[in-house]
């Protein structure tokens, strides 16, 4: 079995300088790069116009965005160690508040939220990994205004150097991190205890997603391989081959039937979980190297769910990528 998928749109100018962080929400694509301003661009206009930009949110550039799967909490992080939350309201993002103990850059690495937005993990340079309650407090009576404080919560210990990728399943039972040492742990999110450290690539893991229905972990990183594992066994049930470089991002399509994959080789590939193959392989417009790779999530309204897929791109020379499905393929 092929699936095909076209380019349906490319945002030539979406930043001036590389993209390396994206999220995604089923009206919105949120970009982060190594200029100042996050873009947020609509996904359901013809011509993906520009809807707000979060002006100087990172002065030294943005290197991980984190969204809740509500899509209503985001969490960016810059260059210089900062971390800002921002609130979907009124139909704009909104700025509500810090993460207190990102105060240089290393303190706070690759970020994670759960479903709700209520918890935050973070990755750190000599292994830890932080994890906040975000709770809301009104500020204004009168007018609702409010904030979010970040009070610590818990802490994983990996032992395991820089945390270069976290994610936490859509459950919320499991958070996982990668480290450069090819390193893999999954924790209890109850009891913040190890519950498996997986067979490695012995290479750094740049990046891991938990599937929609939490069962799967994929992995990926300078190995080229694609490592999928049992995310309660740990076991390790399949490898797929076929990027040249390294695999920088990986994302679960809505049913878990497909995962895609972005790598600096400007290859997109999408799999197929089920038969371990895979089942079509872009490259992207002009062969840049790409740093994240998201499905375009879908509505809860059954006309929305049954809309052909999409996915978006990013990486170097700041462009933005949008592919759908083709009707028909077989």
């Amino acid at each position: 079995m092929s699936k095909q998928y076209l380019a349906q749109h490319t945002i030539d100018d979406a930043h001036t300088t590389d993209i390396f962080a994206l999220a995604a929400t089923p009206t919105q694509t949120i970009t982060g790069s190594g200029s100042p301003d996050l873009k947020i661009h609509s996904t359901t206009s013809t011509d993906f116009t520009q809807d707000q930009v979060l002006k100087n949110a990172h002065p030294l550039g943005c290197h991980h965005i984190a969204i809740s799967r509500n899509h209503l909490t985001l969490v960016s992080v810059g260059f210089g160690g900062e971390a800002k939350i921002w609130k979907f309201s009124d139909g704009i993002w909104k700025p509500t508040g810090e993460i207190p103990a990102a105060k240089k850059a290393g303190e706070l690495w690759a970020v994670a939220l759960d479903s709700e937005g209520r918890f935050l993990v973070g990755t750190t340079y000599d292994g830890r990994n932080n994890v906040w309650e975000l709770t809301r407090e009104i500020t204004n009576e009168k007018t609702g205004e409010e904030k979010v404080v970040a009070n610590k919560f818990a802490e994983y210990e990996t032992r395991g150097g820089f945390g270069l990728a976290v994610d936490v399943s859509p459950d919320n039972s499991l958070t996982a991190t990668s480290h450069p040492t090819g390193n893999i742990y999954i924790f209890s999110s109850s009891t913040t205890r190890l519950t498996h450290s997986l067979p490695t690539q012995a290479s750094p893991v740049r990046t891991l997603k938990f599937s929609p229905g939490s069962t799967l972990l994929a992995a990926a990183g300078d190995s080229s391989l694609i490592s999928l594992y049992d995310a309660k066994s740990g076991e390790t049930v399949a490898l797929l081959r076929g990027h040249e470089a390294w695999i920088t991002s990986l994302d679960w399509s809505y049913t878990g039937e497909y995962l895609v994959s972005g790598s600096l080789d400007g290859k997109i590939k999408i799999w197929s979980v089920e038969t371990r193959q895979c089942v079509c392989t872009m490259t992207d417009g002009e062969g840049r190297g790409l740093w994240a790779v998201k499905w375009l999530p879908k509505g809860e309204t059954s006309g929305e769910r049954g809309k052909a897929e999409r996915f978006v791109t990013a990486g170097n020379g700041g462009a933005v990528g949008v592919y759908r499905e083709a009707s028909g393929a077989s």
